[in-house]
């Protein structure tokens, strides 16, 4: 625990959690106020992190939508409770990183999502041409906290700090004024929560590279690459007990499936084979995210300039594309390019409202007078029109390109 609060470790942590910001827990003490906060009341908060004796807050529910369907429940914990998980992370990740296998990628100091997907894509060529995508039923609500400490102890000795550990695992969950309590599960939203998670799950690791299977887990999420059909199904059964018997852990059956590369995603891509060129591809569900989320921010701008709009939308559009970057198909973003031209033309035409404006709004992009006023005065909708030659011509690629 020494360790833990320690003067520069406690300032780093301070540091990352100021920098993160956030939403406050169920004190409503903000980022902003903390460090007026923190100096008045971190004589106390230390000491009764030394004793043993400091019990963390209830941390706040918040539910948020999951792209599938449904909510995820985060869990806010106050901006204290924030300080002192991020103080234990950068303690305790030094110490447990060394353990954790080389195919577990998500969360992880120097990891990253597109690593896995490069060695899903090896995987693949090399002739493991099917794959065993796992997905575990509501992970970080089911985590049993008695089998998850037993693996922390493993690391820690100070019973101090696995006593801190148990108390974030179960402390309550207030919505609404409502506490409820917990006997199962990490909640999302600490810092801490992403570390636990790979420290349970390692020891699926550890089962799979035993059973020599190449394999890429990210979280929860688990892609086992084999080389027939007969193979996946066997491996998908051991794993289902494994997983049950060792960890008290369930598999998302409707989610998890044995089954080819080319009709699985992982990580929001997919591999296609193209005469045994193995590639890979945005898979269409992260399309279909990206173009919901640009409807929804133009539907919000349309009493906005074009500019404002394309200032709202360049951060989407910057982070979707830096995370897709590996696509290897001109196709997805050839379409994706002429579809938000064409939603911006449409958004164009919607603000124009009327007939004589939109006569204007042609007039002024130079087109002739009399094509202006024909297609200004079209009874088709606002879709029709982005398409239509007349808007392609009064706004072209190179407009846009220009913004």
């Amino acid at each position: 625990m020494e360790a833990v609060i320690e003067r520069s470790n406690v300032w780093s942590a301070y540091q990352k959690v100021v920098r993160n910001g956030g939403a406050p827990g169920v004190d409503g003490l903000t980022v902003g106020s903390f460090k007026d906060w923190l100096k008045r009341h971190w004589p106390c908060v230390r000491a009764a992190l030394l004793d043993g004796s400091y019990l963390p807050s209830e941390v706040r529910a918040v539910d948020i939508p999951k792209p599938s369907g449904g909510v995820r429940t985060l869990g806010i914990p106050t901006v204290l409770d924030r300080l002192i998980q991020q103080a234990l992370l950068q303690v305790l990740q030094p110490i447990v990183e060394p353990t954790f296998s080389a195919s577990s990628y998500g969360f992880r100091p120097g990891r990253s999502a597109h690593q896995a997907l490069r060695a899903a894509k090896h995987y693949v060529q090399e002739g493991r041409a099917w794959v065993v995508d796992m997905d575990l039923e509501k992970f970080f609500d089911r985590v049993n906290h008695d089998i998850l400490m037993s693996r922390v102890a493993r690391h820690v000795d100070d019973e101090r700090v696995l006593k801190l550990i148990r108390r974030y695992l179960e402390a309550g969950l207030m919505r609404d004024g409502v506490e409820t309590a917990r006997d199962q599960g990490t909640p999302q939203g600490g810092p801490l929560s992403p570390l636990l998670s790979n420290i349970l799950l390692t020891d699926w690791d550890c089962e799979l590279e035993k059973r020599g299977h190449a394999f890429c887990r990210y979280a929860d999420d688990c892609n086992i690459y084999v080389r027939s059909e007969a193979a996946g199904q066997r491996v998908m059964a051991a794993m289902k007990v494994f997983l049950d018997e060792r960890l008290k852990l369930q598999v998302n059956e409707a989610k998890s499936a044995c089954a080819t590369p080319w009709k699985r995603k992982f990580l929001g891509y997919t591999l296609t084979n193209a005469g045994g060129h193995i590639r890979l591809k945005v898979a269409p569900h992260s399309v279909a995210r990206l173009t919901d989320r640009v409807r929804e921010l133009l539907r919000q701008g349309r009493g906005r300039s074009l500019t404002h709009t394309i200032e709202t939308l360049n951060p989407v559009l910057r982070g979707w594309i830096g995370y897709f970057q590996l696509s290897e198909s001109k196709t997805v973003w050839k379409d994706l390019d002429g579809w938000l031209r064409r939603r911006l033309r449409c958004l164009l035409w919607r603000q124009a409202k009327t007939r004589p404006r939109r006569t204007a709004l042609l007039r002024k992009r130079g087109l002739p007078e009399a094509r202006a006023w024909h297609s200004g005065h079209n009874g088709h909708g606002p879709w029709w029109n982005s398409g239509a030659s007349h808007m392609n011509q009064a706004f072209p690629k190179a407009f846009f390109d220009r913004l």
